[in-house]
């Protein structure tokens, strides 16, 4: 947090917080403060109304899912579970964690407030997108997570990695809400892994430098009825990434030199919409590093849904100059890393949603073109039989091969 681009950050946050300040307070002095409050409040309690429109077009009832964190820094093999059980009434949702894993003694806690905002981040995947983000839209949802539990940790556990518990959180409440609304719901996301390197770049007269590595960051998103998962998600936030990593910008700041970065062919999990692509990325180490990693998306996959398939695991390695390979742990520091290092990382693919059979099999065939499935994947999990020297779909050996898996 020494360098300086944080405290300019800081800086500029402060300096919005004013901007939007001073652009109340001219509303207020122009329209009086008493038609202030009544037009804000008519727009907490109009969004509250949508909400609870959204919540009435889920069955009533009450569901359960569970998913697990996995090793919390100190204690290895160790998993976490989290469990929500969801109550679903007229215009009401509750979610309460009740059950889930007591607090550990290593830094993978969170707070109520990253894990709450975790909660209800997931639901509004589920509901109109539309629902303005204002107090009304949470007055129908509760949130009960007991103090001490690793959501929800009591002073003075660390709480380093609560924030990524989120996708934890998420796999658990779609769990539970996928059958009710499964049209609705997405498959699973890629689970984290990623990594950070700092150190002394040898090319600015040991200038200190720190990178975060968004290209490899993330992986893919999970598929939903009607749409693909979002291919190489990138800096989180789904935008495909395209808010990644410039390449030229990573050669400039670190002294690393990037190798390949690339769609992960295979990577997605087959559906009638697949999962979203992962990425590998390679660079070669300039300068004598610590690498950080974090994440647990080394140990389950992300899962299909509706009869969709899963993803792919993720992976670091390390291949020093004199040959030998390190493979990390999902939270680990290694010091030293030295110039000459390459740094290989697969970011997994998404689930797929439905049945692979069902999906087009032009789509299929534009992504085995295109060099993102394989034909021995198009062929064993999508039932399609492309001829590579014409590139067209064999249609009697398709409907053969699709044929053949519905008798089953």
């Amino acid at each position: 947090m020494r360098l300086d681009i944080v405290e300019e950050d800081m800086r500029a946050e402060i300096g919005s917080c004013v901007v939007g300040e001073r652009g109340i307070l001219k509303i207020v002095e122009r329209y009086g403060l008493d038609v202030f409050e009544a037009h804000k409040h008519y727009l907490f309690d109009a969004t509250e109304q949508m909400m609870r429109q959204e919540i009435r077009s889920i069955p009533a009832g009450v569901y359960r899912g569970e998913a697990n964190a996995y090793y919390d820094g100190k204690n290895p093999g160790s998993v976490y579970p989290i469990r929500v059980t969801i109550t679903v009434g007229d215009g009401e949702i509750e979610f309460d964690y009740t059950g889930t894993s007591p607090q550990t003694n290593g830094f993978v806690n969170g707070t109520y407030a990253s894990s709450a905002s975790a909660t209800i981040l997931t639901f509004l995947q589920m509901v109109n997108p539309d629902i303005p983000h204002n107090a009304g839209m949470i007055r129908p949802i509760g949130i009960t997570i007991p103090e001490g539990t690793i959501l929800n940790a009591a002073y003075p556990a660390a709480t380093t990695y609560g924030n990524h518990l989120c996708p934890n959180n998420a796999d658990a409440i779609m769990r539970a809400l996928g059958p009710v609304i499964p049209e609705r719901v997405t498959a699973e996301w890629n689970e984290l892994l990623c990594s950070l390197t700092t150190g002394k770049d040898p090319r600015k007269n040991g200038e200190a430098f720190v990178d975060i590595n968004f290209m490899g960051l993330k992986g893919g998103s999970g598929g939903i009825y009607g749409n693909d998962g979002y291919d190489h998600i990138g800096m989180i936030d789904a935008s495909g990434g395209v808010l990644d990593q410039d390449y030229e910008m990573f050669e400039q700041q670190t002294p690393h030199l990037l190798l390949r970065h690339e769609f992960w062919e295979d990577s997605a999990g087959a559906g009638q919409w697949r999962g979203g692509l992962g990425v590998e990325t390679e660079y070669q180490v300039g300068g004598t590093v610590n690498l950080v990693t974090f994440g647990d998306g080394d140990v389950e996959p992300s899962r299909g849904s509706q009869g969709g398939k899963e993803g792919t695991l993720n992976i670091i390695k390390l291949t020093y100059p004199d040959g030998r390979e390190h493979v990390p742990t999902t939270k680990d520091l290694v010091p030293n890393v030295p110039a000459g290092t390459v740094y290989f990382q697969q970011a997994g693919g998404g689930g797929g949603w439905g049945d692979p059979r069902k999906r087009p099999a032009d789509k299929v065939l534009r992504d085995v073109r295109n060099g993102l499935v394989s034909a021995e994947k198009a062929r064993g999990d999508y039932g399609v039989a492309i001829d590579l020297t014409t590139w067209t779909v064999d249609q009697a050996e398709t409907a053969r091969l699709r044929a053949d898996v519905g008798a089953e």
